[in-house]
């Protein structure tokens, strides 16, 4: 009996753009490009833009000179929450260790369940089948040993592909892919390794673990385990939000520090909410910030207590940002909260007057917009005599 622990790793196929022509008929078999605005960027892209050079996480103003016949749409997260919820539920039909890695991706552990479904390829298309049933959508799909081949492999024959590495094919499949497929091998690593002659990842096996170490410090060590096949088989169910956050990239970039407080006061009421509806609250604030020439910088703030006030957040990341050189204007702007406690508020024997009233008013905000919407109080501003 063939006890092998077997990952499967679930990819939906461009799973916003898919969605969009799910939606709407007359956008299949055009390029579909979710993300507008002058200063926005590509959330997602369709198979038919994809063929002229289209991608994520590419500029729009880019996409639209690469593919000026795209159809550009707004994101409809909600929606694609929605969808998300669909997929996952598929799966904890097959198996219950399921670990759901973003909206539109989730790795299962399938080790045992070859008398229930037949081997992996069947029962991957079965999944398959199964989703396109539920959702209308196709996915891709690939089956390893550990989660990290899982993932390479749900990438190779997109999409609607299937791709099976067996446990004795492990080192075959790993000896000429290239290291860059590797998770975690990005635009910094890829030069140094390049300088070292290191393409594939059998390059990386003639260095030993020691030498990686030396030069790449504790990545190098993971990085010379990943190309010998070796990895994480943890499936983490029911995972919890390790972070929240907020950000808003302008139109136009801007200089006002007031300005900047405003969207940053925006942001923090949105952290807050998220953090109060989700019974959580964080010790961490991170200010982000994307400069007119895309530099970006992270400051960061641990608090002694976690808190989950949208003033507190809001006063944390405004004393970040007076801490920042703003010498040029900004792009973008966001806040943060992580370091997560849940259910761990401490009532102090001498509460503090100011947390009271903001908690208080956090409360009154949450119950009036619950009830008549997110957009029935607007605050100018969050305590007495603060900016």
């Amino acid at each position: 009996m063939d006890h092998a622990i077997r990952i499967l790793h679930l990819d939906m196929d461009a799973f916003f753009a898919s969605v969009e022509q799910l939606d709407d008929p007359s956008l299949r078999g055009r390029p579909v490009i979710v993300g507008k605005g002058d200063r926005g960027v590509v959330s997602a892209a369709s198979y038919e833009a994809r063929v002229y050079g289209v991608r994520s996480a590419m500029p729009v103003v880019q996409a639209r000179k690469l593919c000026p016949q795209g159809v550009f749409v707004g994101g409809r997260m909600s929606r694609y929450a929605e969808v998300s919820r669909q997929v996952m539920a598929v799966l904890g039909d097959f198996s219950p260790l399921v670990e759901q890695a973003s909206v539109d991706e989730a790795y299962m552990d399938i080790t045992g369940t070859r008398n229930l479904f037949g081997p992996p390829s069947e029962l991957a298309r079965s999944l398959q089948a199964r989703v396109k049933e539920v959702t209308g959508l196709s996915c891709s799909v690939g089956v390893a040993p550990v989660k990290f081949l899982a993932k390479i492999a749900s990438d190779f024959r997109k999409p609607g592909g299937v791709t099976i590495v067996e446990p004795e094919d492990v080192e075959a499949f790993l000896k000429d892919l290239p290291v860059g497929k590797i998770p975690g091998v990005g635009g910094k690593t890829l030069p140094k390794l390049a300088g070292l002659g290191v393409k594939t990842c059998g390059d990386v096996l003639r260095y030993s673990g020691e030498f990686w170490e030396r030069h790449l410090g504790e990545w190098g060590r993971v990085l010379h385990a990943r190309a010998m096949g070796r990895g994480s088989t943890e499936i983490v169910t029911h995972g919890e939000a390790k972070s929240s956050s907020a950000e808003n990239t302008f139109e136009k970039d801007l200089s006002d520090v007031e300005e900047l407080r405003r969207w940053l006061l925006r942001q923090s009421e949105r952290v807050g909410h998220d953090l109060r509806r989700h019974g959580w609250q964080g010790r961490t604030v991170t200010l982000k910030l994307k400069f007119s020439d895309f530099k970006q910088i992270t400051r960061s703030l641990t608090l002694k207590e976690p808190t989950d006030s949208d003033g507190i957040i809001f006063q944390t990341a405004c004393a970040l940002l007076d801490e920042v050189t703003l010498s040029q204007k900004v792009r973008l702007i966001g806040v943060g909260v992580s370091n997560f406690a849940k259910g761990m508020r401490q009532e102090s024997l001498l509460p503090d007057p100011e947390k009271e009233r903001l908690s208080k008013l956090d409360k009154a905000l949450d119950a009036i917009r619950g009830k008549h919407g997110k957009a029935a109080l607007k605050r100018g501003r969050l305590f007495d005599g603060g900016s």
